[in-house]
């Protein structure tokens, strides 16, 4: 495969990602409903305060999600751009996780959070710190090993989304 078609197909696999991304952070999909936003603009800039329940339980799943969520946009930065220094890798994961927060906000659609910021870059570096831990081990077969662990993790992504959007909206948002 040429350079240019490898690049393509992680292009592709990148705005795939970024739209289910999209899809799961503004518009709350596959599970949203009318009730998901409460048409309120809240900005929280106390690191993890907004991560606990009404019965003062640490939500340790939410910071997970964040964190898994933005490893593959690690992976992407490196594979598109590995020639990259480890500080400018990480200016477009702050940056979207950033943008993210501020539409949220613009459309008063769940919370801006200081923790999503923190945990979705972390997430990101993580998928940076990965992708140099694969390096040393599959040395020049890296790239072409993480394209394919891509397209087959992507299309499961896709089909697990698709089957959720599914299930919240035609099967369980039916009325009985």
């Amino acid at each position: 495969m040429t350079l240019k078609k490898r690049n393509t197909l992680t292009i592709v696999l990148l705005v795939v990602y970024l739209l289910l991304l999209t899809g799961i952070i503004i518009f709350k999909l596959p599970f949203y409903s009318p009730e998901v936003s409460e048409g309120l603009r809240v900005i929280n800039l106390i690191p993890f305060q907004g991560s606990f329940n009404e019965e003062g339980h640490f939500l340790f799943s939410v910071v997970i999600y964040n964190v898994v969520f933005f490893i593959p946009l690690g992976v992407y930065i490196c594979l598109l751009k590995s020639e990259w220094p480890f500080r400018k890798k990480i200016l477009p994961i702050f940056g979207l996780t950033f943008t993210y927060e501020i539409v949220q906000f613009i459309l008063a659609i769940g919370r801006t959070d200081i923790t999503d910021i923190l945990t979705n870059a972390l997430g990101g570096i993580i998928g940076i710190g990965l992708y140099a831990l694969l390096s040393k081990i599959f040395k020049d077969r890296t790239a072409k090993m993480v394209r394919i662990f891509a397209v087959v993790l992507t299309i499961c992504a896709v089909a697990a989304f698709t089957y959720l959007f599914y299930l919240t909206h035609f099967v369980m948002g039916r009325p009985r």
